[in-house]
């Protein structure tokens, strides 16, 4: 045997090659296992608990408590009038407000101010009040990372889901058949 030659066992390439097979199944596994998970989804510690209660004063200064819903369906969305999403979104709230009378919408205002919400639902339409929350403690409470963000709360005042960026027609139709 040359000095460049290596001595190999018997049946060597044959371990070789069955543990980089092993190693490439591992890996297609955990790839394969994220497929058709939203990368961007926060998961929700809230869902299939309580709502955390609030009492907070809508755009024309009333005072609207969850528990006024209690036994009601209801969709909370935090959003803002500088949120393009939120802006993508609006229609397709407003339609779902109309379209199903039964289910309370409450949209809660986030970092933004009194006079933009009402420049932008002036312009865009509204279906259901929004609510001031100033010093984000609601939103704090719903672990609100940024908007929009949608929950969805059954008639017993449990969140049955939530949704993390715009909702669309199906992404509504879907969630508001969880909660009715």
């Amino acid at each position: 045997m040359t000095e460049n030659e290596v001595a190999t066992e018997p049946g060597t390439n044959w371990k070789v090659l069955g543990f980089g097979l092993v190693m490439i199944m591992a890996l297609v596994w955990v790839l394969a296992s994220g497929f058709g998970k939203d990368p961007h989804a926060l998961p929700s510690v809230l869902e299939g608990r309580p709502a955390p209660t609030f009492t907070l004063q809508d755009l024309d200064g009333n005072t609207v408590s969850l528990s006024d819903f209690a036994g009601q369906p209801v969709v909370l969305n935090f959003w803002a009038s500088w949120c393009s999403p939120c802006a993508y979104e609006h229609p397709f709230l407003i339609e779902a407000a109309e379209a199903f009378p039964d289910v309370r919408f409450l949209g809660l205002l986030y970092g933004d101010t009194e006079e933009a919400a009402r420049t932008f639902l002036r312009h865009r339409g509204s279906a259901y009040p929004t609510l001031q929350d100033p010093a984000q403690r609601v939103a704090i409470d719903y672990g609100v990372a940024g908007v929009p963000e949608t929950f969805f709360v059954d008639a017993e005042g449990m969140i049955v889901t939530k949704i993390t960026g715009p909702v669309n027609q199906t992404t509504l139709v879907y969630a508001l058949g969880l909660i009715r």
